[in-house]
């Protein structure tokens, strides 16, 4: 996923990354027995530099590095941005500094609401700049009483792709890529959220703002923009209510909107992570879209803040209720293995990923949704009908949670 901008969607956190109520439970650890609506039949802040290379010219450049700040700016975007009279009323109106608003106060709510929930560490914060334009502000939560590992981040950045860097974060024009640079800016809120408890499922959610100029070469090209984003639900363990309370907000979010964009949204994050050399999807799902253009940019926008605005609901309930379940070893090396699933994801196939690496994003920003630890086991296979097996299957064969 992007880092919040450059870094997931997927799963990722996109600088764009493009990437938790209920009584204690009882002294034995609380197991699910089903698994969906049918039975499956199958079984300190640092500075970075990166070199790209640009396909119009055989020398590679620098991309400029982030500067540490030490406050919040009010706003991370140009002073000549947006709103062709350049007024404070224009830009403050505009597509982009509304965004920026929405996913700056989602940092803040979502932040709020699990250092409530984990009840002893606060999230670490770095401010960063660019020169060329942007910044972002890093969140990081880490070795707390619930989370072991919990990132929630912002950026806004404006910047140059190179041709290649532009096939990743737009592969749907990958037969038509411009031969120049391409200028672009991009604006997002990216968190992924591992806890300790093993009954307890990671979360990770992104939204981002996307727009591209005309490339140097192309001067009078159309200006291009999108939104993307989406929640999803990683367990390590099923608990029905849980995924079904989980797939329930994101279907509220999106009917208010349009009837389709549910079963749309659900298939297409089944189908986006999905990792081939495994034949298994990294979780359970959630909603998951991209290169969204063809709907008024003011619903979109609607849309999108909706949709950033259902994570509490949808993820804390859960938290709450899953975070002091007892467990043991066993349970928590399966936790381990699942973490791996979902790191071969992230490095492997994530756009958002992809796309930071290659535009010179900031790499604890990118990276800020791999967990703390992880395990891979040699040729691993859970017994038959185990809780362990119930997981994979439903990984290998997406279930229909809402009925």
């Amino acid at each position: 996923m992007l880092p919040a901008i450059l870094s997931a969607p997927s799963s990722s956190t996109f600088p764009l990354n493009y990437s938790t109520i209920s009584s204690s439970l009882s002294s034995s650890p609380l197991l699910p027995v089903t698994i969906g609506c049918r039975t499956s039949k199958r079984r300190p802040t640092h500075n970075y530099s990166l070199k790209v290379q640009a396909s119009s010219s055989s020398s590679s450049r620098m991309i400029e590095k982030e500067t540490p700040e030490t406050e919040r700016p009010v706003t991370f975007l140009r002073e000549s941005d947006e709103g062709s009279s350049g007024d404070d009323s224009s830009k403050s109106n505009s597509v982009r500094a509304r965004f920026e608003k929405m996913i700056r106060e989602v940092q803040d709510s979502v932040c709020t609401a699990l250092e409530a929930v984990d009840g002893g560490a606060k999230f670490k914060e770095d401010v960063w700049s660019r020169p060329g334009g942007g910044g972002g502000i890093s969140r990081v939560l880490q070795a707390g009483d619930v989370f072991e590992k919990a990132g929630v981040n912002v950026s806004v950045v404006y910047g140059t792709m190179p041709p290649e860097a532009y096939r990743a974060a737009r592969p749907v024009d990958n037969g038509n890529a411009k031969p120049g640079p391409i200028p672009f800016f991009a604006a997002g809120v990216s968190s992924v959220l591992h806890p300790k408890n093993p009954f307890a499922p990671t979360i990770h959610f992104n939204y981002r703002y996307f727009e591209t100029d005309a490339p140097k070469d192309a001067p009078g090209a159309p200006r291009q923009w999108w939104f993307g984003g989406g929640t999803d639900l990683t367990p390590a363990y099923i608990f029905e209510e849980d995924v079904k309370h989980f797939h329930s907000v994101q279907k509220g979010a999106c009917d208010k909107f349009d009837a389709s964009f549910y079963p749309r949204f659900k298939k297409w994050c089944d189908d986006y992570f999905y990792i081939k050399h495994r034949g298994e999807r990294r979780g359970l799902g959630g909603i998951f879209f991209d290169d969204l253009n063809d709907y008024d940019q003011e619903m979109l926008l609607s849309f999108s803040t909706e949709c950033a605005n259902s994570v509490i609901p949808a993820y804390i309930p859960i938290i709450e209720k899953r975070k002091d379940t007892p467990f043991n070893d066993e349970h928590k090396a399966w936790q381990q293995l699942r973490r791996g699933r979902y790191v071969e994801f992230n490095l492997v196939y994530d756009r958002g990923t992809t796309f930071g690496l290659k535009t010179g994003g900031r790499i604890e920003s990118i990276l800020v949704s791999l967990p703390l630890t992880s395990r891979w086991e040699y040729d691993h296979q859970p017994v038959e009908g185990s809780e362990e097996w119930k997981l994979l299957d439903a990984c290998i064969n997406p279930k229909e949670w809402i009925c």
